[in-house]
């Protein structure tokens, strides 16, 4: 990592502290200063008020479902992979896809808040809202772990932090920004946070492709020819092949693909964002502006990825560091020094901050409303009641992650964001499918998918080589793998629409599926948007 921790060794850690620092205080004071008083405060705190303009709204989709995992991780992938490596980071214009046209609209229409919400709008109230808090609640933290470890090695190869303490410090520091963040302004400030970051991360990936294009004469086949000769490979950096070489590792694309393209459309985060506007129609609008804005900036991975390799070089970035995921970063510094250095770093810290507001102001969502209010107390909970369980949960959610996430700090856990999207499309999506559009669809085959799915796609994650029996995995001392991919989405996908089929069919007490009358009507029609809100 010579050439990134250059940075710190010059002083130019400083700016970027500065910087990081000045962009935390101001959105903090947005944040507060985005409160107003609320007739509603359940639904101001949840979702704004489902007030957000259908643009701004997709900003924010965009702004909650793109990582900094996605933004470092992916054009490093393309950099070293070449083919392989496009065709990995393309599979999101398929699952916006999705989401736009099958999900979005008819969701908005049957949910108030959560998962849960729309599943017992048919189904039995208790075994629904306990089904998807669960499931969610382990989505969020999977996924808020990965972030909160990426912030601390993000740090330590930016500003040259060896020190286990001070990687500890940045996590806990962002983690607890976040729990405040949310606690203050909920949603409000989520969505403040989340549409700042999806412009910087735009006007900044749009002037880096520039500068890349700028590089070659503005000419793509020049940034092609000599990413291909810079690469290593030769003409196979173009061709299928590098990252997936033999039968297993293609069946594990295979795998991680459906797991990124299905999980998508489910994700608690992304769903829970398709409620803060005031129709179905907008809500798909929402969903349209956000797969618009995932498309570009897949094309804008492409291009930084593969202006990496040309000017970089592949093998220099894998000696700098064998995932890739500081290709940006050294791309960045020989595009415009440390300027440009500490623009992108700033902008990779702001968002994981974006990500982890999403992200655990849903996990609080689903502990208030699915598992204390629907469940423990029966929906007899008062709305003040369910404020104050919100709120703290955000902050128990924040220390969990916290946790979990100081003690991974130095393991691999990359699996982690692919397993949560495996669990989305495992035990969440075929829930939500059969809920909206099967009449036969059950209580019984809803909490058989979604504890199904869960428990299915973690058995099969312990038992894959990304947890043991190499020395890539979480546990390179031992061997226990014995399932041979690394995803388990092959196989957990199908289990889980499968179990939720089977579990409908056998269902004893609502033969021929629970009542859906009135969850057909609002799908088909789109009605009854915000009915418990006014």
């Amino acid at each position: 990592m010579n050439s990134v921790l250059a940075l710190s060794d010059s002083g130019g850690a400083f700016p970027l502290l500065t910087v990081f620092g000045l962009c935390v205080v101001c959105t903090l004071l947005l944040s507060i200063g985005s409160i107003l008083p609320e007739k509603h405060e359940l639904s101001g705190f949840y979702l704004g008020q489902r007030r957000l303009p259908s643009f701004v709204n997709g900003l924010a989709i965009f702004g909650s479902y793109m990582s900094a995992a996605g933004m470092l991780g992916n054009p490093g992938l393309i950099a070293l992979t070449g083919y392989d490596g496009i065709a990995y980071v393309l599979a999101p214009m398929v699952a916006w896809s999705v989401l736009v046209l099958v999900v979005a609209e008819p969701y908005h229409s049957t949910s108030r808040f959560t998962i849960g919400d729309s599943l017992a709008l048919r189904l039995q109230a208790r075994p629904a809202h306990l089904a998807a808090g669960i499931t969610s609640v382990v989505v969020c933290l999977l996924y808020l772990t990965a972030q909160l470890v990426g912030a601390g090695a993000l740090a330590a190869t930016v500003l040259g932090i060896d020190g286990d303490g001070a990687q500890r410090v940045v996590v806990a520091g962002l983690g607890l920004l976040m729990v405040l963040y949310v606690v203050i302004g909920g949603m409000r400030a989520a969505t403040l946070v989340q549409s700042i970051k999806a412009v910087v991360l735009l006007a900044t990936g749009l002037f880096v492709v520039l500068a890349v294009l700028s590089e070659f004469d503005w000419s793509p086949a020049r940034l092609l020819d000599a990413a291909v000769l810079h690469s290593g490979l030769g003409g196979s950096f173009l061709e299928p092949g590098i990252r997936f070489h033999d039968r297993t590792n293609k069946i594990d694309s295979v795998s991680l693909q459906l797991a990124f393209v299905l999980g998508a459309a489910a994700l608690p985060h992304v769903l829970m964002r398709i409620g803060t506007v005031s129709s179905g129609r907008r809500a798909r609008k929402s969903a349209g502006w956000a797969a618009c804005l995932v498309i570009v900036f897949t094309l804008f991975e492409v291009v930084t990825g593969l202006g990496s390799a040309a000017l970089i070089g592949s093998q220099t970035i894998k000696e700098n560091a064998a995932s890739g995921n500081t290709a940006v970063l050294l791309t960045a510094e020989r595009l415009g020094g440390p300027f440009l250095l500490t623009v992108i770093a700033c902008v990779a810290f702001v968002t994981i901050v974006a990500v982890v507001a999403a992200l655990t102001l849903t996990a609080a969502a689903a502990l208030a409303h699915d598992v204390y209010g629907a469940t423990i107390m029966r929906g007899r909970a008062s709305e003040k009641s369910e404020l104050v369980v919100a709120r703290l949960g955000v902050g128990l959610i924040g220390v969990a992650a916290i946790a979990l996430s100081m003690l991974a700090q130095h393991l691999n856990i990359a699996f982690l964001v692919s397993l949560a999207f495996a669990i989305a499309a495992s035990a969440i999506l075929p829930a939500l499918l059969f809920n909206l559009w099967w009449k036969g669809f059950t209580t019984k085959g809803a909490v058989w998918s979604m504890y199904g799915g869960l428990l299915v796609a973690l058995l099969l994650t312990a038992l894959s080589p990304a947890v043991s029996g190499n020395a890539t995995a979480l546990l390179p001392d031992m061997d226990f793998a014995v399932f041979p991919l690394r995803n388990p989405g092959l196989i957990s996908i199908p289990v889980g629409f499968l179990l939720a089929w089977t579990g409908s069919v056998l269902d004893r007490r609502e033969r021929g599926g629970a009542d859906y009358t009135e969850t057909e009507i609002r799908v088909l029609t789109g009605t009854g948007t915000g009915r418990h809100d006014g």
